[in-house]
């Protein structure tokens, strides 16, 4: 049977955050899951990294799980710490900016009609 979730053990309890490694100067990801309805990402930004402003097909829910991030959204700015999340609603412009290294699991959903 194909897993649907991969590159994470199964049946373990596990601290996500350390399921993502910081390196200096970069954004990392890893994939946990992904077809045409779905995303499931964990990143880790190192300090001052960011994705800039962009529209997604999909709801994304970001959840933060170390450090401190500033996400905007549309025009309006929000600073999440470990803990909190935000969605980004699909077709509006957001962006995600590392005022210091931090960690998320992003989970996007996509409509039925559309891919990502």
């Amino acid at each position: 049977m194909e897993k649907l979730i991969k590159n994470i053990e199964h049946c373990m309890a596990l601290p996500l955050a350390d399921q993502v490694a910081f390196l200096p100067g970069q954004i990392i990801s890893k994939t946990l899951a992904q077809n045409n309805h779905h995303s499931l990402t964990l990143f880790a930004f190192a300090k001052d990294e960011e994705i800039s402003s962009h529209e997604s097909s999909g709801d994304a829910l970001a959840m933060i799980l170390d450090g401190t991030a500033r996400i905007t959204i549309g025009s309006k700015e929000y600073t999440l710490c470990p803990g909190e999340a935000i969605v980004m609603p699909a077709k509006i412009p957001h962006a995600i900016y590392a005022t210091e290294r931090f960690k998320m699991l992003l989970t996007v959903l996509f409509p039925e009609n559309e891919r990502p």
